[in-house]
């Protein structure tokens, strides 16, 4: 059995590793420390950490001026309150001034559960990419989830993290590499690519698995950047394997899928699906209750691959 931990808990330890090398990382929170595993910093480094309170706007005002004066705040809080009741001010206090902010956000998804709709956030994604200059990364397993919060770190200029609740299958070995902008080639094939983000990448590669006992070999690229995309491995996907399902725990309004086929259908046409939420809000459930309910399963992923197969001829 796969060995499973929350990204969640990658950001925390991350946060710990960063803290002991740079003097400049400062930590914030909106009340929610325990939750987004930011409390292990504000142990090691109490005079770097700033617990705002349930006031997620002053969170990223607050972090933005800490930006400008030379720090490296990361913002943390759930995806829900990070990206919807902050939106104004990581708008106009960090992307209009492109301000060095990572805002870490937890808990996005339908994985979120129980808490229902008014807490599963599936459009943060969306919210985010339509930002001029702001860098959205959505890493697939925990190893990915703290290279990707170091990368975070050294990158100059606003980022956002997408982390979850759950704990999920480690994927990556720790000779995994990351870097800002580059998909990761998880399985070669022709038949078709399978484009993931998150969660969803361990469903991708389960899915391939499936479909190449069927004689289908699938190509699954792990697209932990949505934005910058990797326009260059998409292209080279489409054209050497002629069609294309993304997978992603979010709205297929203005994510991952959007983003690809924005790039698909201004470059190379290929047929393509895409398997996410469909435009609806999320329910209260069980994660696995809910990921059945709104088909991000490696079930719905390879009877994707199998219409975009046919559709191609």
């Amino acid at each position: 059995m796969a060995v499973k931990k929350a990204t969640r808990d990658a950001y925390g330890e991350a946060l710990v590793e960063l803290g002991q090398v740079n003097p400049q990382i400062v930590v914030l929170d909106a009340d929610l420390s325990a939750s987004t595993k930011t409390a292990g910093f504000a142990k090691a480094f109490p005079e770097r950490f700033v617990q705002i309170g349930i006031a997620e706007q002053d969170l990223i005002g607050t972090a933005a001026g800490l930006a400008a004066a030379g720090k490296v705040p990361f913002a943390s809080s759930f995806a829900i309150f990070a990206t919807g009741r902050a939106y104004d001010q990581v708008r106009n206090s960090v992307a209009y001034g492109n301000l060095n902010v990572k805002i870490a956000a937890t808990h996005a998804g339908v994985t979120v559960g129980e808490d229902g709709g008014s807490h599963q956030m599936l459009e943060d994604i969306a919210l985010m990419r339509a930002l001029p200059g702001m860098t959205v990364i959505v890493p697939a397993d925990a190893v990915e989830a703290k290279l990707a919060v170091k990368a975070a770190a050294e990158y100059v200029g606003p980022v956002y993290l997408r982390m979850g609740r759950g704990a999920w299958p480690v994927i990556f070995g720790e000779d995994h590499t990351f870097e800002i902008g580059k998909a990761a080639l998880l399985k070669d094939g022709d038949a078709a690519t399978i484009i993931a983000c998150g969660i969803m990448v361990s469903e991708a590669l389960k899915a391939a698995e499936a479909l190449e006992a069927e004689g289908f070999k699938v190509r699954v690229l792990d697209m932990a950047t949505v934005k910058p995309l990797d326009v260059e491995a998409v292209l080279k996907a489409a054209r050497e394997t002629g069609a294309v399902v993304t997978a992603e725990e979010h709205n297929i309004v203005g994510g991952l899928g959007g983003a690809v086929a924005e790039v698909l259908v201004e470059h190379c046409p290929v047929p393509m699906e895409r398997v996410g939420v469909k435009d609806v809000f999320g329910r209260s459930g069980t994660p696995d209750e809910l990921l059945e309910y709104y088909g991000l399963t490696a079930r719905e992923i390879a009877a994707a691959v199998k219409r975009v197969v046919e559709r191609k001829g």
